[in-house]
């Protein structure tokens, strides 16, 4: 056999050398880590705000209220795809395009107005030639926007609340926003029979009550985050006070809608019919706004 010699390279290292690199020391942080809300000594108080900065990252954090939120999401968007595709078939597209004419400085104004409506004083929808103005141009006029968006948004947060209570099932949260749309079908077909019984001659169509139905979801979605944020106490304070201004807010809209000049001067009965189907609308919002918000808070 012959001897084959063997050559290293300069920079081979063998192995089993006992000198190593050294590891390069880890960097100094460039920032402090501050996340630590409470204080590791025994008897320490909380940081201010660590409740509610817990309970917030606790919502956003978690993986199941996200898939929640996402599946909430996608059964939102079909349905809406859905009542497009009816609607075309059945509603005339320029009637109904005069509820979704709005703009941003209408819909922060409108919303200001379903949460604190006491201090408005004209009520009275505006008109141009006897046509009525579209919402952005009147803050009086009813819109579907709002309450388009605001059923939307309601789904993805009964998603992202069963989801931190780990209850969240694609069945149940189809349950929730089915219910949800039913009762205010239910409510506006009310409405219809009660405005036929009380014979009122107004514009009121089935849009106008539909639009005043839908604003329940303003309420509701304030009252469910204020109730995951700060518990059932923050939920039925919410709850107390978004139901009296939705209340305030019907009777004001309505009581005005039905004293049309038509209405003026009617006989006394139907007066008081009118006033009692106001009354009843309104009385209904909190009963409806409970019903749907209490299980998704505990």
């Amino acid at each position: 056999m012959f001897d084959i010699p063997v050559t290293y390279s300069s920079t081979y290292k063998p192995t089993g050398s006992k000198h190593r690199a050294r590891a390069a020391p880890d960097p100094p942080p460039l920032f402090d880590d501050t996340s630590g809300a409470y204080s590791s000594q025994p008897g320490a108080y909380p940081a201010p705000g660590a409740d509610v900065a817990f309970s917030v990252n606790h919502l956003l954090g978690d993986p199941v209220a996200n898939v929640a939120m996402a599946y909430g999401s996608s059964i939102a968007s079909h349905g809406k795809d859905m009542v497009h595709k009816e609607l075309h078939r059945f509603v005339s597209v320029n009637k109904l395009k005069y509820f979704f004419a709005v703009d941003t400085a209408y819909v922060a104004k409108k919303l200001g107005l379903l949460v604190f409506p006491y201090t408005h004083q004209n009520w009275e929808v505006q008109s141009s030639r006897d046509v009525p103005l579209p919402p952005r141009q009147d803050l009086n006029a009813p819109d579907l926007y709002i309450p388009t968006m605001a059923f939307i948004t309601y789904v993805l947060l009964a998603g992202m609340a069963l989801g931190i209570q780990k209850r969240f099932s694609p069945e149940v949260l189809g349950l929730c926003a089915s219910t949800a749309l039913a009762w205010v079908v239910m409510e506006v077909l009310a409405l219809l029979l009660g405005v036929y019984l009380a014979t009122v001659h107004s514009d009121l169509s089935t849009f106008h009550l539909l639009a005043y139905s839908g604003y329940k979801y303003v309420g509701m979605i304030l009252s469910v985050l204020t109730g995951l944020l700060f518990g059932s106490d923050g939920y039925y304070v919410a709850l107390a006070w978004t139901s009296s201004s939705l209340m305030y807010f019907i009777v004001r809209s309505l009581r005005t809608a039905a004293l049309a000049p038509d209405n003026v001067g009617g006989p006394a009965p139907r007066q008081r019919l009118q006033l009692y189907l106001t009354l009843g609308a309104a009385a209904f919002q909190p009963l409806i706004i409970y019903w749907l918000t209490f299980h998704l808070v505990r």
